[in-house]
Parts: structure tokens; C-alpha cells; sequence
């Protein structure tokens, strides 16, 4: 099982905080390594979340969640 983390944001602020916005891949599809996953909206922002292995996404968090870079939001096994 591979964690899928929220991006990091601000290498001088550790607690920084962003939103997961929309996720693009349902909870138990099936992914390939490299496809985008989620959106995260920080600030003014938004970045992609991409799957950093394939197998199956489990979701850790709900869209709108704020959440802490670093913070696991999803898993692939």
C-alpha cells in the first residue's frame, strides 16, 4: 500500500494548509501510475494530486477537507 499525500506547499511553514477540492478518481477504481487523482486548492492555487503507483484508490479524506501538507489523503494498493 503506497499513502497518496496533499502536496507540500511551503517548505517554511510546515503546517501550511490547503483544501482537497475535487477528487477526479472514484474510491475503489481502479489507477495507473501518473493519473490524476484529486485537486487541492491552496490560496489562489490549485494543484494536482497524481497517482504515485497503480492498483486501487481507497479515499482518507472528503473533498472540502483542509487539511495539512503532508497529510495522507488517500491510499493505493
Amino acid at each position: 500500500m503506497t499513502d497518496v499525500l496533499f502536496p507540500q506547499i511551503s517548505q517554511k511553514d510546515p503546517e501550511a494548509q490547503g483544501t482537497l477540492a475535487t477528487w477526479f478518481a472514484d474510491d475503489g477504481s481502479a489507477v495507473t501510475e501518473g493519473d490524476l487523482l484529486a485537486e487541492v486548492a491552496v490560496d489562489k492555487v490549485d494543484m494536482e494530486v497524481l497517482a504515485p503507483c497503480s492498483g486501487t484508490l481507497t479515499h482518507a479524506a472528503e473533498e472540502g477537507a483542509v487539511l495539512v501538507q503532508g497529510a495522507v489523503i488517500g491510499s493505493v494498493s
